[in-house]
């Protein structure tokens, strides 16, 4: 049977239980599945193996002599407060179990033991320490203020958005990220998540737009065996795996309006239900929710709660896409030149100024997603020299071309002229132009001029 690993090294569980059958059935079971046990009697001996060693899970039983279950779990806490404590507890003592999960306990089991509950609730503990040990890892890795991890940026946009994830990461309150596709939601949404008291814990990522309507509750909430049709083992969802930590709900704007209403639930009242089961579960997370789309505009058309748009939309974020972030273009080009250069072990030197200028005059509609890609290809085709104006795909060679300024013939007399006042109609001029071609419509006229939506209703409402 293959066996349940840690890295490359198998989970080791301690196991505190007086009754020595059920301590023996307990360790065979799980060292069936490839878990490392230690089992005492007491629960002072168990005190004494968690001082001498570390364990990823301890499973302790309630009445123990010498030191029950419940003054257990608060000295291991005491050495550990992460340390993960399942509770095993008879049918008359449930509220003792319900005070051990006060104190911290991940769970507990009642007797009379079943193996597939045992092995389940296991799992679900140890899958847990798996992701946060891989999110420590991660942030481990997150080191530069103002890199923010994968986040490069240093135009005065981005260096905004740096602010408000400082800021933002030490509160509590949802977060909703909106932005074009390609411009890193998630790397906000993981900045953000890694620079908050919740580092340590699962930061757990859904994207509500790739999986399919009928699958994405269960993918969120879990199930129970034989909850639906094809439900042939219990399922952990999201939520769960997220305890303690953020989790990260994408293109929320693609749920349904029936899903809507229990992730709302479990914002409003931090609980919830797996499919088919009647545990009511806490849910202590943190909501980080994406979308590119208009959630005022849906929410005015009916496909979006407002209720549930106003729960999400606490701190609102925006993300600006690459057109708008000025030399973080050329700067992101080198960077995954760089890249692209130690991983296929290439040796392209460096771009010309010519495809540099049609790099950062070309539109970028998949955002930071396409250079990377562009720049990929790029490499690979290259392998070594320089990039040059040719090297690039035509489109981007034909906007570079026309999004150049063409040269103004200027007249300027020998008694001067009002230069704010000439700067003012050309202006004008230019978002007459912008607004004519565009038939009136204001975001493709604020393409058309590299200008943001906002910035070009500003202009208007001042000329």
């Amino acid at each position: 049977m293959a066996s349940e690993v840690h890295g490359m090294k198998a989970f080791r569980i301690l196991i505190a239980e007086d009754d020595r059958l059920n301590l023996q059935n307990l360790q065979e079971l799980l060292e069936s599945h490839g878990y490392e046990t230690l089992g005492v009697v007491d629960g002072k001996q168990a005190l004494e193996a968690f001082s001498r060693d570390s364990y990823d899970l301890v499973i302790t039983d309630l009445r123990m002599p010498n030191m029950d279950g419940l003054e257990l779990l608060r000295r291991i806490k005491e050495l550990n407060a992460d340390q993960l404590v399942i509770l095993v507890t008879g049918y008359g003592s449930v509220q003792s179990a319900v005070d051990a999960m006060k104190m911290g306990a991940f769970d507990y089991i009642t007797k009379p033991l079943k193996d597939d509950l045992v092995r389940l609730t296991v799992s679900r503990a140890l899958s847990f320490a798996r992701l946060k040990e891989e999110n420590i890892d991660l942030k481990d890795r997150l080191q530069d203020k103002f890199d923010f991890g994968k986040m490069i940026g240093y135009s005065d946009a981005m260096k905004k958005l740096f602010e408000k994830i400082e800021k933002v990461a030490k509160t509590d309150s949802s977060v909703l990220i909106h932005g074009e596709s390609g411009t890193g939601k998630e790397l906000v949404a993981q900045a953000i998540h890694f620079n908050s008291d919740r580092r340590y814990r699962p930061m757990v990522a859904v994207n509500c737009g790739a999986i399919p309507e009928e699958l994405l509750e269960s993918e969120l909430f879990g199930h129970e065996k034989g909850a639906f049709t094809g439900a042939i083992r219990t399922r952990i969802g999201r939520f769960e795996l997220a305890q303690g930590g953020s989790i990260f709900l994408d293109e929320i704007g693609d749920m349904s309006p029936a899903l809507q209403v229990k992730v709302l639930r479990v914002i409003q009242e931090r609980q919830f239900e797996r499919i088919g089961g009647v545990k009511t579960m806490t849910a202590d997370v943190r909501i980080i929710t994406a979308t590119n789309q208009n959630l005022d505009e849906l929410v005015n058309e009916k496909k979006f709660r407002e209720d549930l748009y106003y729960r999400i939309n606490v701190i609102p974020i925006y993300l600006p896409p690459l057109r708008e972030r000025g030399t973080d273009m050329a700067i992101l080009a080198h960077h995954f030149l760089k890249k692209f250069n130690q991983q296929k072990k290439k040796n392209v030197m460096g771009i010309e100024q010519d495809a540099l200028d049609a790099l950062t005059s070309y539109h970028w509609p998949g955002n930071v997603r396409e250079m990377e890609n562009l720049v990929e290809m790029l490499v690979v085709m290259k392998e070594n020299g320089v990039v040059t104006l040719q090297d690039l795909p035509g489109k981007i060679r034909k906007q570079g071309r026309e999004r150049q300024p063409a040269p103004c013939e200027v007249d300027l007399p020998e008694e001067g002229v009002d230069f704010n006042k000439m700067l003012l109609a050309y202006e004008r001029e230019l978002i007459l132009k912008a607004l004519e071609k565009s038939g009136g419509v204001k975001n493709k006229a604020a393409r058309m001029l590299n200008l943001k939506r906002t910035t070009l209703v500003e202009k208007l409402k001042r000329l």
